[in-house]
């Protein structure tokens, strides 16, 4: 089979997984292993020279990026070699749908938007602690909802856009290497006495990472808002003017893009407000998911794709023979 139909199918595959199946389960998340090695590795640094705490936050990434990278080229390699092409296929588009996710955005706001269909706030608040690390007790509906876009916007550019792009440009280990340093900075990248040195190089790569990433992403936005018949011409110029009002220097592009977008305000209680109009209701919920979906569906058309057709699966190739040549030593 060609090396771009390759492509085109691993890719394709990958996309109906996460609208179909969705995600692996928490306990068997690589994602979820990660986060419990980095746990470990956490309680049992030393922190007494920031210069040391800094080395070991650098060999950690590096530490997880080998492992669970060596993991799926492991399993990759030998689908390849042992089982022939259409395993490798399948067993790549898996590997890459653990770095991605669309349809979940939909799946983890559909018991808060339960709730607040049938007036229970407080159980919504409750739902709502579970995605964000703000305090939710006592929010009232537009809080409720605002977080929920918020989230939703925010990720739309780690948890779409940047995974796809580098699973693109380099393969699976671009994927991994992003979603490596997306856990870390969400774990370490915190500007305290604990984490302030240790989160230095994850936070910072993070950062680097997403740069480029957050601020095309607003491209496709609109172009999703088009198609839906939302204020389109609104989210470019609301992006540029809006996107330093959150601490991250990222996170600001897609959040002010959805809300032009979608013609809302959000708000985060003493840190910022961003947006025109009102506080989002619960069918702005619906809405905010739909043009997420529709949006990564375009921007991995558009973009994704042909980067790994001319680049990133030669990539991947490369480093699979690496493994090959050592299956056929060993055999």
């Amino acid at each position: 089979m060609d090396i771009w139909m390759d492509a085109a199918l691993i890719i394709a595959l990958a996309v109906i997984i996460d609208f179909v199946i969705g995600e692996v389960p928490n306990a068997i998340h690589p994602l979820r292993w990660m986060g419990d090695i980095l746990y470990w590795i956490d309680r049992h640094i030393s922190r007494k020279n920031p210069t040391v705490t800094r080395l070991m936050g650098f060999l950690s990434y590096l530490f997880v990026l080998i492992l669970f990278g060596g993991i799926a080229f492991l399993l990759s390699a030998a689908m390849k070699y042992y089982l022939g092409e259409v395993a490798w296929i399948i067993v790549t588009a898996i590997l890459f749908k653990v770095t991605f996710a669309i349809s979940s955005f939909r799946r983890h706001l559909r018991p808060i938007r339960k709730d607040l269909e049938k007036g229970n706030i407080e159980n919504a608040a409750s739902k709502l602690q579970m995605i964000v690390s703000r305090n939710t007790k006592g929010m009232d509906e537009g809080h409720i909802v605002s977080s929920c876009t918020e989230t939703v916007s925010e990720n739309y550019v780690d948890s779409v856009v940047s995974p796809t792009t580098y699973f693109g440009i380099f393969g699976l280990i671009g994927a991994i290497a992003f979603r490596c340093a997306n856990l870390m900075d969400a774990m370490w990248g915190y500007l305290n006495d604990k984490y302030r040195h240790l989160g230095t190089f994850p936070a910072r790569f993070d950062d680097v990472l997403g740069f480029v990433t957050s601020r095309i992403s607003i491209i496709f936005i609109t172009i999703g808002a088009f198609i839906l018949k939302m204020d389109w011409r609104a989210v470019i110029p609301a992006a540029l003017r809006e996107h330093d009002k959150t601490p991250s220097p990222n996170s600001g592009w897609s959040m002010t893009a959805f809300a032009a977008a979608l013609g809302i305000s959000m708000e985060k209680k003493g840190v910022y407000v961003m947006g025109t109009g009102p506080m989002p209701t619960v069918k702005d919920m619906r809405r905010c998911c739909l043009l997420v979906e529709l949006s990564s569906i375009i921007y991995i058309a558009a973009v994704a794709l042909p980067l790994y057709m001319f680049c990133g699966i030669h990539i991947q190739g490369s480093i699979e023979n690496l493994f090959i040549q050592l299956f056929e030593v060993l055999a």
